[in-house]
């Protein structure tokens, strides 16, 4: 009766007792049933016990990765969480599992946002007396009947149980260690060839998902900094995401690029990736919560999402000229590409950004030394060099002195006299924009600073903070370095605030039709002017 409806506790202890004995009882079985073959989604088998014969079905009970995602699991217990500073495991009934995903056809347009073998928490939950879609005959007509369900705990966080809510096991943590255990994705490799080799590393640039894409949930877009790499999100990652309601509003995706190129080169790329994603996967733009996007980033990736978000007009070409962008002669490739780089728009699906340790005002580690060592180990596509080349040669006394164009590296285009920066600094921001930002403060500074003084290592106080900036609706000090500012908890806190205040403001009033309505005035403007 009505006691029948109740949730179980999950920390009830003899509940805990019960499902410990289940769950290993129905590990067990599924090792056994491994051995002898593969064990996925659409598959039935076969279990033989002393007194009966039973048959069950495999099924995919999650609503984001499809039956034919999966490649094959691994069980949990194998494994050893390392590398991540928190470990997200409930207890209820279930077997937790690694999911890894098998490579899909070129036809889903989000598949080429999948990077390869992605792995994904699923727990696996026996249920009895259900009849099996595909079983073969049984033996044994009194044998009860079962279902393998695969359920997706990030979707999901109990079950029904014989009309009881009762939670599932879950551990959300070891299949993304898992995931970043693998050899090619290691930081230290894509962050070199990032910095020192922006060529080769444009193979791999643009966005990633390590999650299904869903159209209904709002993007949150992390950017990485100078050699680094989207591994050094994973920690907020892991933490954000064990929270439901931010699973259950937002996705989120990671943006890798070149780092060893001027970061006003990164945005435009940036920016161009952005509108070929939004293309591809919502071409008539109908899913309005991709229009409440939110982009974090660290350091010099905050410099790269704030000019997602900022008005060009004139004042970025005239960092590189006194002289009308008409006037100048080039290929049509190179005029296009400069017109791309110097004249933008504010994207209309930003609603928010979040700079951590960004070096609003540059970085004194962008010195004479710094910048000659750059301009000797960083090698810079041929194509880009010769643009510059012809440009000069074709523009004789066009440029101004110190201009963008003299800028070559990353490293150069951070140093406290780029000319780009108090541009950008002093750019006008889309009104619908809001804008965060946390600074680093080192409680046990080095040498370092002797050369920056007050700060976090790399970046300092003055430089980091926005004080008199337009639309910045917080702004938090922690006390860490610069190569942990986003690792912080108070940082990812910060983030999860910022997350739930967007949410708190769009649940005014219905959800989508508040996302309609919010993002019906920005898009107009912008299309009008």
């Amino acid at each position: 009766g009505r006691q029948g409806s109740l949730a179980i506790n999950p920390n009830d202890q003899q509940f805990r007792g019960a499902s410990d004995n289940y769950n290993q009882s129905l590990e067990g079985m599924m090792r056994l049933l491994r051995q002898e073959g593969e064990l996925r989604p659409g598959m039935s088998r076969i279990v033989k016990t002393a007194n009966h014969t039973c048959s069950f079905d495999v099924e995919m009970q999650s609503t984001g990765w499809r039956p034919d995602d999966i490649d094959r699991f691994e069980f949990v217990s194998d494994f050893k969480v390392q590398g991540l500073r928190n470990h997200y495991h409930t207890y209820g009934l279930g077997v937790p599992l690694i999911a890894v995903r098998r490579s899909q056809s070129a036809q889903d347009p989000a598949e080429r946002y999948y990077p390869p073998n992605v792995s994904f928490p699923m727990t696996a939950f026996l249920r009895v007396d259900r009849p099996a879609k595909t079983s073969p005959p049984v033996t044994d007509p009194a044998a009860p009947r079962f279902v393998l369900e695969l359920h997706a705990p990030l979707d999901r966080q109990s079950i029904d149980v014989a009309g009881r809510g009762v939670p599932l096991e879950a551990d959300l943590s070891t299949p993304l260690a898992y995931f970043l255990n693998q050899p090619e994705i290691q930081d230290a490799d894509l962050s070199t060839k990032g910095l020192l080799h922006p060529g080769e590393a444009r193979d791999l640039q643009g966005q990633y998902m390590l999650e299904p894409f869903d159209p209904d949930k709002m993007p949150v877009v992390m950017v990485h900094g100078l050699w680094s790499s989207p591994i050094t999100w994973m920690e907020m990652y892991n933490d954000l995401r064990s929270d439901p309601l931010v699973r259950q509003h937002y996705q989120f995706w990671f943006y890798l690029y070149p780092t060893g190129q001027p970061f006003w080169i990164s945005a435009t790329q940036m920016r161009e990736d952005l509108a070929v994603m939004r293309r591809k996967l919502d071409p008539t733009r109908k899913d309005p919560a991709l229009d409440q996007m939110i982009l974090v980033g660290h350091s010099m990736g905050g410099l790269v999402s704030k000019l997602q978000t900022v008005e060009s007009e004139e004042a970025f070409w005239g960092t590189m000229s006194d002289r009308p962008f008409a006037e100048l002669h080039a290929d049509p490739e190179v005029v296009r590409s400069l017109a791309g780089m110097f004249y933008f728009r504010p994207n209309p699906s930003v609603r928010r950004v979040v700079t951590l340790g960004t070096p609003h005002r540059g970085s004194p580690f962008a010195n004479g030394v710094t910048r000659w060592v750059g301009g000797k180990v960083i090698t810079l596509p041929t194509k880009m060099l010769e643009g510059r080349n012809q440009l000069l040669a074709r523009n004789n006394h066009f440029f101004r002195d110190g201009a963008p164009l003299d800028i070559k590296t990353s490293i150069d285009s951070l140093s406290p006299d780029s000319p780009v920066l108090p541009v950008l600094l002093s750019a006008a921001p889309g009104p619908w924009v809001n804008y965060h930002n946390v600074v680093g403060d080192d409680p046990a500074p080095g040498w370092e600073k002797y050369l920056v003084g007050k700060g976090d290592g790399v970046v300092s106080l003055t430089s980091a903070r926005l004080d008199e900036m337009r639309q910045l609706q917080s702004q938090i000090i922690v006390p860490a370095d610069h190569s942990g500012v986003h690792r912080h908890p108070q940082s990812i806190l910060e983030v999860r605030r910022v997350l739930f205040e967007q949410l708190a403001e769009l649940q005014e009033f219905p959800y989508k039709s508040q996302v309609a309505r919010r993002v019906e005035t920005p898009p107009q403007s912008s299309a009008t002017r």
